[in-house]
């Protein structure tokens, strides 16, 4: 049993669409390994550490939401890209990575799976009337206090958020994108939504919390981007009997 790498490419692309989505890096197969796969080893990026786990747990492919060659990088194949590179293609492994198009799928992508976790009722992405809107939008079940969300978080992520509070009202309505998703926090705050929750912080997010009165909860990169990767592993070990484990590589960013 198992799939060919172009079977497995065709299975990704027809999942999660990358054709719909403008991005900063090219989605799918981004190096070719050897054409028979049934070993599988998903995470969130493509470190050296992750593709040394593969080449112990004798993988044939890696699955990724960070992967190689982004737009305005250096091109050429040197120091760390190039140790990589060739301990993929000596192990002959193939490597694919989807960015955005991971960040949105309706039920497994990073944000979908984040809602799953904390118990959040999508209602609509937060860029209304997009179906490809990156930051979402939802609510909880109950109100809940700024602390007590705090404490969500971190149970759910095993990941103390850093914490900005944008006033002393409950929380019923909540915006989130996972990683780098603090720019969308104006947004939210502009729609009334009550918090804002992603992995990353820069400095006038705080401002911006401060200023247009939105709680702030920013959980880790890495920690709010482990779940999409591990979601579509799960889908594929079920419908094509693949053999396929997850590997977290501790990132405190």
């Amino acid at each position: 049993m198992g799939l060919k790498n172009k079977q497995l490419l065709n299975v990704l692309n027809e999942l999660l669409k990358p054709e719909k989505v403008k991005d900063y890096c090219p989605n799918g197969l981004q190096v070719e390994g050897r054409e028979q796969i049934k070993k599988i080893i998903t995470g969130v990026t493509a470190t050296q550490a992750l593709i040394d786990e593969a080449i112990n747990k004798g993988a044939d492919a890696i699955f990724v939401h960070h992967g190689y060659f982004w737009k305005g990088e250096n091109e050429c194949i040197v120091g760390m890209k190039y140790k990589r590179l060739k301990a993929l293609l000596e192990n002959d492994i193939n490597l694919y990575a989807y960015h955005l198009p991971l960040d949105i799928h309706p039920s497994l992508g990073n944000n979908a799976q984040l809602a799953k976790l904390l118990n959040i009722n999508v209602t609509n992405g937060l860029d209304i009337g997009n179906p490809q809107s990156v930051a979402m939008q939802g609510q909880f079940n109950v109100e809940l206090s700024v602390d007590e969300l705090k404490v969500k978080i971190n149970d759910v992520l095993q990941r103390e958020p850093l914490v900005e509070a944008g006033g002393t009202h409950p929380i019923k309505t909540v915006a989130w994108c996972s990683g780098g998703g603090q720019g969308y926090i104006e947004q939210a705050a502009e729609q009334g939504i009550d918090a804002f929750i992603t992995g990353e912080v820069s400095e006038q997010t705080i401002h911006t919390a401060r200023e247009m009165g939105i709680h702030f909860f920013a959980a880790g990169h890495h920690a709010t981007e482990r779940y999409g990767a591990k979601a579509v592993g799960e889908h594929l070990a079920k419908q094509y009997n693949l053999d396929v484990e997850f590997v977290d590589i501790p990132n405190p960013a």
